[in-house]
């Protein structure tokens, strides 16, 4: 049959022209949305944007990105400016097929320079105070656009610093009135905490009398500042941003797999700020996931393993706590008892795999178990689009394509993923409540006879259930924080949090999110995966390290190799194929224009 492949006939998708370059668009998108497209593409120049935000509705109120705009006439196809040559905002100003738009024409240069200049007349110079210091919008454009020096010789406005909240502080001085915050709080959270007051020169962002901005959401506001008028209270004066090094990662508290980066500097974690991921948490992050890395400083960490002799906790090395770990399983398992191994669903999908198959390795008929599973209130969905589209308002076309912004109740971020890890082991696997009854709760009787624990929550977790259970049976804890359940243990064994190693966590959604390591793990401390792949060279070299040959060094672990080892050995082709993985861009912009001479 003749004719054309369907499949080669590709329909013509309207285009635009922006400074010289041209692109194609969807219906609806604004002029500004398809020229950040194209920056992120490094393909054209930047239009400057305050008020603007994908997650917000359209206020068009800085007017720093005002262009000029020529499309043709329908009746003749010749180029005409539009509205008679009057500059329009590029966040509102919807595209159509065969636009022209100048961004950098003489009149909206001057635009620029002239709302750079407005924008100054009452702002502090107090940068060198500033924490937003070096990821501020109103730097980058006043280099870019600004004055050298002020026309402005009259006193200038002066407003009081508030305090906004537990997390939030605003220095009403720097506040360039985008509205940003204003709109997140109506538009997102849905609280509506802060609002307009005041006309003119004296117009600022304030708190609605006896209503403090503490929604689950509130130190977003914080992110969407594109100047240095609401901070974070617990980074004041903590770092300067250009000292901080940032590392993607995955939410390792809560079900939800927010996309996050790890800023530190010097093996000190600072802050966590969201990273964009359409898919699981569009722009946002919970106060809980942003504020619940503490723990890895904490004073309580555990940095030292200890065996049982005599009774009583003493410090000894990592190999004779393996060993003493091992031997102590098999004695159990020669005697006729059954070993059980417990997974948190704090650790990563490979550290599970491994300790599973390490748990197989001492004992075929180990029972494996997946830790318990925290759950705090209910789950919560936050709105996930902006305000009905208006005369003075556009909607974002990509509000229908994100995921709604949900809060889990479930405080683990890896139930899912540590349970299909087991499971691919085959044998017997239970949650935690069977495997409290398999220890004897509630009954007294048990074949268990030696038991593998492994924590790694971020505050207690061990249930008077457990410990109890745990009466006359060897155990053996993997743990990160001091706790009553570590001194009763017959060997403690340090592990590391999730910021100090690399894997992959299983979210709600089912998606399957890899992260690497921010900071060296803790002195003196080692990830489970490095234990459990030591604790299996031990057991195949007779349960003693000195069996191992000389001159051979213990192995490594390696998150990507253990993910290839599951897909091969279990059929887990998931964690090959199905990973999802940061997307980050290698390109690094100078600050100074290099010249050659």
């Amino acid at each position: 049959m003749g004719g054309v492949c369907s499949a080669t006939i590709r329909p013509l998708m309207p285009s635009i022209t922006i400074n010289g370059v041209r692109s194609d668009f969807r219906p609806g998108e604004t002029i500004l949305q398809v020229a950040n497209r194209l920056k992120d593409q490094g393909n054209a120049t930047e239009i400057p944007q305050y008020c603007y935000h994908d997650g917000l509705s359209v206020a068009a109120s800085c007017r720093i990105c005002l262009v000029e705009v020529w499309a043709p006439n329908p009746k003749t196809s010749a180029l005409e400016p539009m509205m008679g040559g009057k500059l329009l905002p590029s966040c509102q100003q919807t595209c159509s097929d065969g636009m022209v738009v100048y961004a950098d024409s003489p009149k909206a240069v001057a635009n620029q320079k002239a709302v750079m200049e407005y924008l100054l007349i009452n702002h502090p110079l107090d940068c060198p105070v500033c924490d937003q210091a070096g990821e501020c919008f109103l730097q980058d454009y006043s280099y870019i656009y600004g004055r050298g020096v002020s026309r402005f010789e009259e006193e200038k406005v002066k407003n009081p610093k508030k305090d906004l909240g537990p997390h939030v502080y605003l220095y009403s001085d720097r506040c360039i009135m985008c509205t940003r915050c204003v709109r997140f709080t109506r538009e997102v959270a849905g609280t509506s905490e802060l609002m307009v007051q005041g006309r003119g020169n004296r117009e600022e962002i304030d708190i609605f009398p006896g209503v403090a901005i503490a929604n689950e959401l509130s130190a977003n506001v914080v992110d969407l500042c594109p100047v240095g008028a609401l901070l974070d209270k617990d980074f004041l004066f903590a770092q300067r941003v250009w000292f901080l090094k940032s590392t993607p990662s995955i939410d390792g508290i809560t079900a939800s797999g927010d996309n996050i980066w790890i800023e530190h500097n010097e093996g000190k974690i600072y802050r966590f700020k969201p990273r964009t991921n359409m898919a699981v948490n569009t722009w946002w992050i919970t106060d809980e996931v942003r504020y619940g890395w503490k723990f890895v400083h904490s004073p309580e960490r555990l940095k030292t393993p200890m065996r049982r002799q005599f009774g009583t906790l003493v410090e000894t090395d990592y190999t004779r706590a393996y060993e003493v770990a091992i031997a102590g399983v098999q004695k159990a398992v020669s005697a006729g008892q059954r070993s059980m191994m417990v997974v948190s669903p704090m650790l990563s999908c490979e550290e599970a795999y491994l300790l599973g198959t390490l748990a197989r390795a001492m004992d075929p008929r180990a029972i494996l178990a997946v830790g318990p599973v925290p759950v705090n209130g209910q789950d919560k969905t936050f709105k996930n689009n902006v305000t009905p589209p208006g005369p003075t308002m556009t909607l974002n076309p990509l509000a229908d394509e994100r995921k709604p912004f949900v809060m889990y109740a479930e405080k683990c971020p890896n139930s899912r993923g540590v349970k299909r890890a087991l499971q691919s082991l085959g044998g017997d696997v239970v949650d935690f409540a069977e495997a409290l009854k398999r220890l004897g709760h509630g009954t007294g009787a048990s074949d268990v006879g030696a038991v593998i624990l492994t924590g790694n929550y971020p505050s207690q977790w061990a249930t008077n259930e457990l410990t109890t259970s745990l009466g006359g049976k060897f155990t053996v804890l993997f743990d990160t924080l001091q706790s009553r359940l570590a001194e009763d243990v017959d060997v403690l064994i340090p592990g590391a949090t999730w910021m100090e190693k690399a894997g992959t966590f299983e979210n709600a959604r089912n998606q399957i999110q890899a992260f690497e390591a921010a900071i060296p793990v803790i002195d003196g401390a080692r990830c489970e995966g490095q234990s459990a792949v030591e604790m299996l060279r031990i057991v195949q070299a007779g349960g003693k390290a000195e069996n191992i040959p000389a001159g051979e060094s213990m192995p490594m672990f390696n998150s990507a190799n253990v993910r290839r080892m599951m897909a091969e050995k279990s059929g887990l082709t998931v964690f090959v194929a199905g990973v999802s993985y940061p997307a980050v861009e290698a390109q690094q912009k100078p600050d100074m224009e290099m010249v050659e001479l």
